[in-house]
């Protein structure tokens, strides 16, 4: 049989099928189409439609990964679609490899709930995508050919703003920016500067007004003096999705994170997403 990739997949399959983007093999006769395709390094996951078509058809047809292919048959791979459909929950959650932080923080940014540890193991991640129902977002190719995985997705791209809008082209998701802490996923709540006002800095106390606090961390957070970028990342993923950009520019940004300690809280310095 011959399988025929689309231009996007040919990433995944071995040196001497990436040029031509198609491998001939001969069928065992059990081996499922799903099971061929990932012996040949390329994960379900990115797979779309598949169309089967014999040596007297005239067209070919849609199947199934489970479909048991033919020795004579030439079969189709399309990518996955674009936005690609998450089922239940919605809008889609996501979970983390541990070499994506700084994805995470931008997802965050733009209001989507997201999973990072920086130590998670394979296991532990799978476990939870499948728990939770995650899309696991990751650039390990190993972990995307994991059977037991109920959802996951390649992610394309060296840096990371380039990786943000590659998931945001794939899922499409609705966005709700500065709703979430960067650094725990908490959602942020207004909090009235009087109770808060022990934790800040004289220059903060003084030239900002208006405050949010993570629900689950306390970390704080204000307009600083490097919104700037962050409203430039923000603006930029609301355009990709459709929006003005008029989001990034209302409510409150970024400020500096706040560190729990024995007598409460103090105010750490802020970070940009690197």
């Amino acid at each position: 049989m011959r399988l025929r990739f689309d231009d996007s997949l040919r990433f995944f399959l071995a040196a001497r099928h990436r040029g031509s983007g198609a491998a001939s093999l001969s069928h065992d006769g059990t081996s499922t189409l799903g099971h061929v395709i990932q012996s040949l390094g390329v994960p379900l996951t990115e797979v779309g439609e598949l169309t089967v078509r014999g040596p007297d058809d005239d067209a070919g047809r849609r199947v199934g990964p489970s479909y048991r292919p033919r020795d004579a048959e030439v079969a189709d791979v399309a990518t996955a679609a674009r936005p690609q459909p998450v089922p239940p929950p919605a809008p889609p959650r996501f979970v983390l490899d541990v070499h994506l932080g700084a994805l995470a923080r931008r997802l965050r940014l733009v209001g989507l709930d997201t999973s990072y540890g920086n130590d998670s193991s394979d296991d532990a991640l799978l476990a939870q995508a499948n728990a939770e129902r995650r899309v696991l977002l990751t650039q390990d190719r190993g972990l995307l050919l994991r059977r037991a995985l109920w959802l996951g997705a390649y992610v394309r791209g060296a840096r990371p703003d380039d990786q943000l809008l590659d998931v945001l082209d794939r899922f499409a998701p609705a966005l709700e920016p500065w709703t979430r802490c960067m650094a725990c996923n908490g959602t942020l709540a207004p909090v009235e500067k009087s109770e808060i006002a022990a934790l800040l800095r004289p220059g903060t106390r003084r030239t900002y007004d208006t405050f949010m606090r993570c629900r689950s961390c306390s970390r704080l957070f204000w307009r600083g003096a490097h919104s700037g970028r962050l409203e430039s990342l923000v603006t930029t993923a609301l355009e990709a999705t459709g929006g003005d950009g008029a989001e990034a520019r209302s409510g409150t940004r970024r400020g500096s994170g706040a560190r729990r300690g024995a007598d409460g809280f103090r105010t750490g310095r802020g970070s940009e997403p690197a």
